[in-house]
């Protein structure tokens, strides 16, 4: 009834549905699905058949995706159809057109996965789908499309915790066993967890406001850097990440934040609020309005990358400290994992380089390609829950969709507690080129 409406009342959000198929450029097409499925056909005169075919459905935030994985990891067809475009126009995700594009999208994404697979639905094995957390528009309609199919098909279910999935994503490229600690940073979370199991994890820290991701992509906002001739088509964190490259990052004095609270927690509103206090600061003096270009975005963007890059930094060092001293991992052969959106950051990641460096530390992060939403970490999840024979359901009586959810047991409290005190890398972090990272 909302949807209904919303719609009726916003004569605007049905102009920009009807862009939707501006972004459809960004999926492969249909017609170029059927050629790859030929392709298969006919070079597989005899099928492969592994023990076990999960397909994953994504549909938490703005992404629609699907894959279909084998046992193995071998990802055998995936599509995706990307809302990016649609949502730069509006300023931000509009949760209702969220809601519309996957509706108009996922049959043929599912489809289109399938067919370059050349898997039929009868050979899966199981159909594992994001229910929680994200937008809860978004997570109805990939639950309500995979319950569809499970009770038409037969198939078992696998409801998929979206951070469990981003967090476990590396073990399908890398022979990772447990423990690790993973650091989760994206447009919507930004935690510290250690992964002891396949659905076994021990919460660190955690953003006590707002994401590392939502945090750029307002300032890149407020920057009006959609108007900017060589990053307009990009996603305000990517294009921060591109002018920061140009910047002095020096130029402006943006302080971590928590630099007194001993714990592994987050905090981004505040720096969100300097760095748009500097913003009209330099407006004043330019005698510019809001919504106009200022001459100085490349050094803004670069020390707010800076910024975020050394907070994050900080609290991921306290957390190594902690696991160690507590002894939760071992620092012979330990591995931090960073997953996520923000991960693809090539600061961020050269940031944390040089933690995982002064403590021994494997630093692992997926490719670029996987550290954002995507339905091969779903399916991935998928695989990994069925051998280890947890929550895989053969009744779907009662499934709901959970637009927040934790994720492990929360232990920050007794890091906090144990208030270790973090030595200084500072010196070696605002030594980070910005530049050919």
């Amino acid at each position: 009834m909302f949807c209904v409406q919303f719609f009726s009342r916003h004569a605007s959000v049905q102009k920009i549905l009807a862009m939707s198929s501006v972004t459809r450029c960004t999926s492969k097409s249909v017609k170029h699905g059927r050629s790859v499925c030929l392709r298969s056909i006919f070079f597989n005169s005899v099928k492969y058949y592994p023990t076990t075919l999960v397909l994953g459905i994504e549909t938490s935030c703005d992404d629609t995706a699907a894959a279909v994985v084998d046992d193995t990891g071998k990802i055998l067809g995936e599509a995706l159809h990307s809302q990016n475009e649609v949502h730069l126009k509006t300023g931000g995700i509009i949760p209702p057109v969220a809601q519309q594009l996957h509706r108009e999208n996922i049959e043929r994404i599912v489809k289109e996965t399938l067919c370059v697979s050349g898997i039929s639905l009868d050979e899966l094995s199981a159909v594992a789908t994001t229910v929680k957390p994200g937008l809860a528009l978004s997570l109805g309609v990939g639950l309500e499309y995979s319950l569809k199919l499970v009770d038409k098909y037969k198939k078992p279910f696998i409801p998929i915790h979206h951070m469990e999935a981003h967090a476990l994503t590396i073990r399908l490229i890398n022979q990772v066993e447990f423990p690790f600690l993973v650091l989760l940073i994206s447009g919507g979370h930004c935690i510290l967890v250690v992964a002891q199991g396949v659905s076994d994890f021990l919460l660190l820290g955690q953003s006590v406001d707002i994401a590392p991701g939502d945090m750029l992509d307002k300032v890149a906002r407020r920057l009006s850097l959609t108007k900017h001739p060589e990053c307009c088509r990009m996603s305000g964190g990517k294009a921060i990440e591109y002018l920061a490259q140009q910047g002095n990052k020096l130029h402006y004095e943006l302080r971590a934040p928590m630099r007194h609270h001993p714990n592994c927690n987050f905090s981004f509103s505040g720096l969100h609020s300097n760095a748009t206090r500097i913003i009209m600061q330099k407006e004043k003096e330019e005698g510019l309005q809001e919504g106009h270009l200022m001459s100085c975005v490349t050094d803004i963007a670069a020390a707010v990358q800076h910024a975020v890059a050394l907070h994050i930094a900080q609290r991921t060092h306290r957390a190594i400290l902690f696991c160690i001293k507590s002894g939760i991992l071992s620092q012979t052969n330990a591995t931090l994992v960073v997953s996520g959106g923000v991960a693809s950051n090539q600061y961020i990641r050269r940031a944390l380089q040089i933690v995982t460096d002064a403590t021994n530390f494997n630093l692992l992060c997926p490719p670029p390609r996987l550290c954002t939403d995507n339905g091969v970490m779903i399916a991935w999840n998928g695989i990994e829950r069925m051998c280890a024979g947890l929550g895989v359901l053969h009744s779907t009586d009662g499934i709901r969709y959970e637009p927040k959810a934790s994720l492990g047991i929360d232990i920050s409290e007794q890091v906090g507690e144990v208030a270790i005190k973090v030595p200084s890398l500072e010196v070696s972090l605002n030594e980070l080129a910005t530049i050919n990272l």
